[in-house]
Order: structure tokens, then C-alpha cells, then sequence
């Protein structure tokens, strides 16, 4: 009962009830001078996340908790910034050297090497967007005023990037542009990857994609209306385990109930420290539950054809502004994107036909 109406297990709750009291007096239960006592750090935490688990109205609350409207929104501000600041550093990072070793193992296996993630975004409705802004955050496909999440997911639903707040208006190549996801690696900063497709090394990682995105280094999209049987392969996988992101959008939308409703918050802010605080506990909940063995394979048998190194920081300084050029001509290479495909292609066949034989 405590799972389905939290959307996480008891240990887990009061484990970021506890962390939340040592972060801010507000969640401390205090007493006034007529010897009245505050509401408990449970009670907060409590109408918080129940607001966002259900989506329920600030004021659905009073009878259940004994909170008034104006303060379950103020708990829901408080818990949301608490969330992030206690616990985005661990659970919003990027991917360190561990984590991409073992996701390019897990990819490996999937008859993706190199492959870090996949990438796509999702909207949100802003129900109360300010009407001089409307045409900002509107876009014809959607009707109505939203604000896009870029989101990086792998098979197992962990969400390693998120990028909110960029304007409903635009469509993914803008929101790339606006996006940090390259930063660390155009600074020299990101763990480096090594590794051979279909005889052929590489240095680059990459992640699979739909059509909107340009024909980078680092981006693999599918094949439309492919007619050969090597290319209706790699469009079927490539398709298959693009959904990842998908899912993990899916799950998001399922276990917090108010990101799938109308935000009906007036600031942009508040309403990106909710989508990111439901971020982090998603990735949470993913930690908690297990669901990080996203399968059951032993990564001691996979063959590990892919290295992870450590990045290129430069000691003392900026990085050179051609270090920087040349990185970044090298994510949006577009002859690399096609060598890489071709012999991604090669490699799901020979892999499907290896199979068939064995």
C-alpha cells in the first residue's frame, strides 16, 4: 500500500525525509511562543510527494494531512529544492568512467557497441503560461503552451542527462543547440571511448536517435523504409532499443501522476525544480528497487571490445580554443556518422547470422 501511494518503499521515503531535515530548518517541527507545535517534516514531505505522485490539487490535502493550500505549495517548492540540492549532485550526474564502462558493456551485448544512450524529448503542458507568452511556448503540432525535458536514458531507465525549461515553440535540433549534453565532451572533460565495429576503431561514443536529429558522430538514427534484409535489421534494432528513452519517459510520467497533468505553476523556475526533483527520484527509485540489473546477463562473458579512457583535461588554464574547434568538428562529423552506420549495419548482420548458425 506504502508503494503504491508513495511510488517508493518506506525506507527509501523516510530516508529523504531525514536528509531533507538536515539540509533545512523547515522541516524540523518547531514550536511557537504559545507553545504550539509546526507541522512534522513527515506531514511535509508527505503532501509533497503526494502531490506529485497524484497530481492532486494544493488544496485535496487539508482533510487528510491538516494542510492548508497555500502551505502544501510552499512544501512542495521547499521539497523540490530540497531534492535537488541534497541529492542532484549523486543521482542527476553525468556519467562517470564506471558508468560508461559498464553501459557500453550492456550496449555491446545489445549489438550496439559504443553505444551510451538514447535521446529524444518529451513536452509538458503549462496550463498557466502568461497569455503574452503563448505564442513563445506553442507549437502547432501541440496546440497548447508546453516546456520540453531533453532527456539521455539507458536500457535500465536511468536518466543520466536532463535538460528543461527550453520554450514548447521549438523542436529538437533547437533544444540541442541550447543543450550542455557535449560540453564536457567539447571541453576535454568527458571519459573517452575506444572501441571496433565491424574491424574499423572508433573514439567516439554515440546515441541512438530519431529523424529530427542531424546526421552527426555522435547521433544513429534508423533506416526509413529500408528495402534490403541487412537494413530492415538494423532499423529493427536500432528502433528497439531507441526506445529506451521512451520508456524511461513512460515510467516517469507513470510513478509522478503531475507530469503528466497541466503545470499550473506561474513561474518557469518552480516548474522546472518539480520536473527535475521527479528526475531525481525516478533515478532513485530506479537505485532502489534493483532495477539496475536490467538484465540477466553475466557482463564477465560478454567479449569487451570497447575501453573506456580517462578524459583529456587540461591541467592549469582554459582549454585551447582549437582543442575546442576541433572536438566539436568532430561531434558533428558527418562522414563518420556515415562510416559508423554502414559498419553498425554490418555488424548486426554478421551477428544475426552467427546467431542463426549457433
Amino acid at each position: 500500500m506504502f508503494r503504491t501511494r508513495f511510488r517508493m518503499h518506506k525506507p527509501l521515503f523516510l530516508r529523504i525525509v531525514e536528509a531533507l531535515s538536515q539540509w533545512s530548518p523547515y522541516f524540523t517541527q518547531r514550536g511557537d511562543c504559545s507553545g504550539h507545535t509546526s507541522l512534522s517534516p513527515l506531514q511535509k514531505c508527505t503532501a509533497a510527494l503526494r502531490m506529485l505522485a497524484y497530481g492532486t490539487p494544493a488544496d485535496a490535502l487539508d482533510e487528510y494531512l491538516k494542510i492548508g493550500k497555500s502551505t502544501a505549495l510552499e512544501c512542495l517548492e521547499m521539497f523540490s529544492r530540497g531534492v535537488i540540492v541534497v541529492f542532484g549532485g549523486t543521482y542527476l550526474r553525468r556519467p562517470t568512467r564506471e558508468d560508461v564502462e559498464h553501459i557500453l558493456h550492456v550496449n555491446e551485448s545489445r549489438g550496439f557497441p559504443g553505444m551510451l544512450g538514447s535521446i529524444d524529448c518529451m513536452h509538458w503542458r503549462w496550463e498557466s503560461c502568461p497569455r503574452a507568452w503563448r505564442g513563445q511556448f506553442t507549437r502547432g503540432d501541440y496546440k497548447v503552451p508546453t516546456i520540453i525535458l531533453e532527456a539521455v536514458a539507458s536500457h535500465d531507465l536511468w536518466i543520466w542527462h536532463a535538460f528543461f525549461g527550453v520554450a514548447g515553440s521549438n523542436n529538437d535540433i533547437n533544444v540541442l543547440n541550447q543543450s550542455p549534453l557535449f560540453l564536457d565532451t567539447v571541453r576535454g572533460e568527458a571519459p573517452r571511448v575506444h572501441y571496433y565495429v565491424n574491424g574499423e576503431e572508433y573514439n567516439h561514443g554515440y546515441y541512438l536517435d530519431d529523424g529530427i536529429y542531424p546526421e552527426w558522430a555522435v547521433f544513429q538514427k534508423t533506416i526509413p523504409l529500408p528495402q534490403i534484409e541487412k537494413h530492415k535489421l538494423y532499423a529493427e534494432h536500432q528502433e528497439g532499443a531507441r526506445k529506451d528513452v521512451e520508456r524511461a519517459f513512460g515510467v516517469l510520467q507513470a510513478r509522478f501522476n503531475i507530469v503528466r497533468r497541466s503545470a499550473k505553476k506561474w513561474k518557469r523556475k518552480s516548474i522546472g525544480n518539480t520536473m527535475l526533483a521527479c528526475v531525481i527520484l525516478h533515478n532513485m527509485i530506479v537505485e532502489d528497487e534493483g532495477e539496475d540489473a536490467i538484465c540477466d546477463l553475466d557482463l564477465n562473458r560478454i567479449p569487451r571490445t570497447s575501453i573506456v579512457l580517462p578524459p583529456e583535461v587540461t591541467s592549469g588554464g582554459n582549454p585551447c580554443f582549437r582543442d575546442v574547434l576541433s572536438r566539436k568538428a568532430a561531434i558533428r562529423a558527418r562522414s563518420m556518422h556515415t562510416q559508423l552506420k554502414t559498419d553498425l549495419i554490418e555488424h548486426i548482420w554478421n551477428r544475426f547470422r552467427n546467431m542463426q548458425r549457433a
